[in-house]
This record gives C-alpha cells, structure tokens and sequence, in this order.
C-alpha cells in the first residue's frame, strides 16, 4: 500500500508568551519568558510560588456565558487553539467532506481545577449536605472532552478521541493523525494538546515529588535547561493545535503548506515511573524510530527541539540520547528547549513545540534555550553540541526533530520536513 503525503495546513495556539501562534513565535525569537508569581490561586505557602501562566486571558472573548461555564479551563484554551488552527487553514471555507475530518486532541491531566472544586467542596460539605456535584462535573473534568467539544463546534464526524501519555501526549496526537490520513481513513486532522494544572493540586503534587524548580526569587530565570545549577520544571498551561492534510487534498483546495510531517516514533523507557532512563535509551530509540520512519539519515536533520525540562537527570540522559543517535553529525546540528521561555506545558507540550519547531523551519531561525550563564555547566553534559543558549541563531533548516518524554516512560518524537513539491 502507499502512503500518502501528509502536511501542515494550519497553526493555533495560545501560550504562556503568546495568546496566538504569531505571538508566541516572535517571542520564542526573541528569548522572552512566561513565568512570574502564580495568580490563579494563593501560592504563599507552597514551595513554588511561580509558573508560566497564559496572559490576560478573559473567557468571555471566546465563548458565552452558559458555553464558558461548562467547559474546564483546559478544554477552553484546546477550543481557542483549535479555532485559530481551523481558520488559519481555511478548512471549513472550501466544501470539505467533515464526514473524512477528524479530531484528536491530548491532554496528560485534563480538567484538573473541575475535578479539584467540586471534591473539594464534597470534602468540606459533603457530611451534611451529601453528594451534591455539578451536572457538568464528568463532562468538564474528562481528559477526551476538548477533542470532543472541538468536533461538536465544527461538525467533523471522522475519527475523534483524546489521548494521555504524559508529557508525550500531543505528539502522540500528531503521530496517530497523520497515520491515519496516510492510511486513507482521513483527508484532514485537527490534533494537538491542551492543558490547565496550575492549581493547588497541580503545583503541590509536584512540589512533593521535587520535580519543580523551586527558584521563587527569581523566576523568569528558572527554567534553565543544561544549565549545572537547574533544580526542576516551571509548570506551565496553554494549548496549541496542528492542522494535519493528506497533500493532494490541500493542493485541490489551494491551501497554505507550511510544512510536511515525514515521520514518528514511539518507545518505552520500559525503567522507572518518573525518572527517564540514564542512558538515554528510551530517548535513543524514539528518536531511531522515528528516523526510521521518515526514511531519513541521522545527517539529514537540522535542528532538534528538545524534551529539555530543566531536571537534572531528564536533561543528560537526553543529550547522551542525541550523540548516540546522532554521532558527529550532534555536533553540527542546533539544539534547543523552548522549555525555557514556555516552562513545561505537560500534555500540551509536545504539540506546542511541534509549532514552534515549524516555523522554525519556516523562518530559518533556531530559538534560543534562554538562561544559561557562561561557567554554569554540568560535568555530564556536552557543551560541544551547540544548545543555542540565549539567543535565537539563523541558519537553513530543511528538516527537524521534535522530542517528547512522558512520566511512565512514554516517549514520542516527531520529525517535519519543508515541503517540496
């Protein structure tokens, strides 16, 4: 059987540098961060007291009030992002056949300040009163719900679901929807990620695995991948979404390509339920897998944006990944996290970065891994391969890698081409 060609035909996001996709990239060039004091809930208490939140976010732009109140705020930014990428791609403008336009959108917790309140609320009211939950509690907390409202919202009756895989997930989302429009069994996807943790629940389940940097005085300069004095993630929130379209499909509507998707991959750690591998070797074997898939050469890649969390053990066993996958070709390409300015968007992650790895391409512009200072280095990190610190640097990219890395040792990569007729 052969496969069909599949590309990207529209891009929407809204992030903690940016509330559409143009923004966030101009501000991914520029080394802008997303963090300052967490305002979403009194973090006085808690050991992290900052994040990358999103930025004057007002629901009521988006949607009324009885529409606002049903939807978790995680499901509100998936809807934001997943329009933008709609209209941006002109999907619904050219007579498509929505029985063939599929939706799948991944979310590693999904609602979790749905869930938070009304358990909440049984905690402290619930031996008086008993039970007594929202209508809407199941339906606003569930983690498949954003691709489901999204479907809803625009009519696409092709294939729908949600997937969770940690902070793999929404490349997850981009790997089943493009094999699904290369089998034939769709003509376009929306797919992406969304995500909303940062609450109480969110921050202080993190908290008390150490997994967040704890830098309060200081937070625009926390997330620090590669960095020797890292201490942990910034926990961030957004959504962005990827039109996916089977090539001839575009080009018979005359759409804007602004890449091809060439190839995934997928692995286990198959080592622990938090901690990557040491080696690298679920890290090495997605990122193969993926090379595999594309029919490509290790050389051929340009840029790869990494996992890069800004964790002590995530970070090395990534870059050991990379030599070992790469070899001398780690030291010519461009590595970077924009981890570094977003903080780490968790099930959104992956589709967020896939974004901004695109117009990387597009522009010929590598983003920066911001906050590194000269002498604050790992003794078990490379700094040979050249991890684009501080400032964005141009050079031709012709093909990129985009790595994800999930908490019970998921792992996905994707790999983006541009697209040549």
């Amino acid at each position: 059987m052969e496969l069909k060609r599949v590309v990207v035909t529209g891009l929407g996001a809204i992030s903690p540098i940016g509330n559409n996709a143009e923004t966030t990239w101009e501000n991914a060039k520029n080394g802008v961060s997303g963090a300052g004091p967490i305002t979403h809930f009194d973090a006085s208490k808690f050991k992290t007291q900052f994040a990358c939140e999103v930025k004057d976010f007002n629901p009521a732009d988006h949607f009324d009030r009885k529409k606002a109140r049903q939807l978790d705020l995680y499901a509100q930014y998936a809807i934001v992002a997943a329009d933008e990428a709609i209209n941006d791609s002109g999907l619904e403008s050219n007579g498509v056949d929505k029985d063939r336009v599929g939706v799948i959108f991944a979310a590693g917790i999904g609602g979790l300040h749905t869930f938070e309140e009304e358990a909440g609320y049984f905690a402290v009211h619930g031996a008086e009163q008993g039970p007594k939950y929202n209508p809407f509690f199941i339906p606003k907390m569930i983690a498949d719900i954003a691709a489901g409202q999204i479907s809803i919202d625009h009519g696409f009756r092709g294939p729908n679901f949600g997937i969770v895989s940690a902070c793999a997930s929404s490349n997850n989302a981009l790997i089943d929807a493009f094999n699904y429009i290369r089998l034939g069994m769709a003509d376009a996807m929306v797919a992406g990620g969304a995500e909303a943790a940062i609450y109480p629940a969110g921050v202080g389940g993190f908290n008390s695995m150490k997994a967040l940097s704890t830098r309060n005085d200081e937070p625009t300069a926390a997330s620090r991948p590669f960095s020797g004095s890292r201490d942990g993630f910034v926990i961030g929130e957004g959504a962005a979404a990827l039109i996916l379209e089977e090539l001839e499909h575009a080009k018979a509507r005359g759409a804007h390509i602004y890449a091809e998707i060439v190839g995934g991959g997928m692995s286990a750690d198959a080592y622990h339920i938090t901690a990557t591998h040491p080696e690298g070797l679920g890290a090495k074997l997605v990122m193969e897998n993926a090379l595999k898939d594309a029919g490509m050469k290790p050389e051929e890649i340009d840029y790869v944006n990494m996992h890069g969390t800004s964790t002590p053990v995530g970070d090395r066993s990534e870059a050991k990944a990379i030599v070992e996958v790469f070899g001398d070709h780690a030291y010519k390409m461009n590595l970077s996290s924009t981890k570094s300015m977003t903080g780490h968007l968790l099930g959104a992650a992956g589709a967020l970065e896939a974004l901004l790895t695109i117009q990387a391409m597009n522009d010929n512009i590598v983003p920066p891994t911001i906050n590194h200072t000269d002498g604050d280095n790992d003794p078990e990190i490379d700094y040979n391969l050249n991890f684009t610190f501080n400032k964005a640097q141009e050079r031709e990219i012709n093909a990129a890698l985009s790595n994800t890395f999930g908490f019970g040792g998921h792992n996905a990569s994707v790999i983006f081409k541009k697209y040549k007729d």
